[in-house]
């Protein structure tokens, strides 16, 4: 057959595929998330997230030796306070287990990019994102409470917030905060799109922050709309954000691929605990290959448009990145 354009020459052997990809990826754009519980000599297991575990602020740099060695140098810290109260009041402590940990962290490895969650829902008693008033968060009240947070962070050595609460104008709320008190080259990452998901089931479990009544639909966003993550994004941009998210991944690559076309921002994206859990469970159960399919997966977000990944699976990624079988 006389066939001028044969597409397939492009892909006959692993040294030609490679060199076409359209899709690169490093383990520089990873970020890995952990889990702070209030306490001493504390490394547990999370019994719905298998293989993550939960360090107490003296123990957490082993996790930490770990990640650098993998070559992943960036994490996101997440608190599971000891004392939790209607406004959430140890989120912003001095001496609260995010602020330690963050300590530890710098002290020890420097190199370290250490981002925190910005958040009220591990530290308030009734498990919601803010201030409640008559079972309703109150927005307004809330945003002087995430900047306190925020601060608090980058004044224990955070070198990255990331707020996750969905609050409007949380983003302005932040950057004043933080502009006003010396930290003007802290950068914001912003949980931009953030989705009433029930992705979010084993994280809940695991930083103890299900609520206790009702649920986040109220300030989440509803997973049939779409033109709202631009506004949102939009929104984020316009009060000073200079990374955008969308939460979770896999369910939602169309609207990592509009928002990274629509914005010139950095776009980042959580392959949040319900992903990984699934892939988890079927590659336990023999049904997938859990190493290819947690590569095809990753990959996938990465086409859709996302610079960086926030994933549980970040060191395994990061090894078969090195070894070429997702770079």
């Amino acid at each position: 057959m006389d066939l001028t354009i044969r597409p397939r020459r492009l892909r006959t052997c692993d040294t030609l595929r490679r060199m076409v990809r359209e899709t690169r990826v490093s383990p520089d754009s990873l970020i890995y998330p952990l889990f702070l519980i209030e306490g001493e000599n504390i490394r547990e297991p999370i019994p719905s997230l298998d293989g993550q575990w939960r360090y107490s602020p003296d123990r957490v740099c082993e996790e930490i030796e770990e990640c650098m060695a993998a070559g992943v140098k960036r994490v996101l810290l997440f608190g599971i306070p000891a004392h939790k109260d209607a406004c959430g009041s140890s989120a912003w402590d001095p001496y609260g287990v995010v602020q330690q940990g963050i300590r530890a962290i710098k002290e020890k490895y420097p190199d370290c990019y250490v981002i925190t969650d910005v958040c009220m829902c591990e530290y308030t008693d009734h498990g919601h994102c803010g201030i409640l008033h008559d079972h309703e968060v109150d927005n307004d009240e809330t945003l002087r409470l995430l900047a306190k947070i925020a601060l608090s962070h980058a004044q224990a050595g955070a070198d990255k917030v990331a707020p996750s609460d969905m609050m409007d104008g949380r983003i302005a709320a932040i950057r004043n905060a933080l502009d006003e008190n010396g930290f003007k080259n802290v950068p914001i990452m912003s949980y931009s799109a953030k989705y009433a998901s029930a992705f979010y089931g084993p994280f809940r479990d695991a930083a103890g922050s299900a609520p206790a009544f009702g649920d986040r639909r109220g300030y989440q966003m509803d997973p049939h709309n779409r033109r709202e993550a631009m506004k949102e994004c939009t929104l984020d941009v316009e009060e000073g954000a200079d990374i955008l998210m969308v939460k979770p991944a896999l369910s939602y690559l169309d609207i990592i691929r509009e928002c990274s076309d629509a914005f010139d921002l950095p776009m980042a994206a959580y392959s949040v605990s319900g992903e990984y859990a699934m892939i988890k469970a079927a590659g336990k159960a023999g049904l997938i290959d859990e190493h290819r399919v947690m590569c095809e997966s990753a990959l996938s977000i990465f086409r859709a448009g996302a610079d960086i990944l926030i994933t549980y699976y970040a060191k395994e990624l990061a090894q078969a990145m090195k070894q070429g079988e997702l770079g």
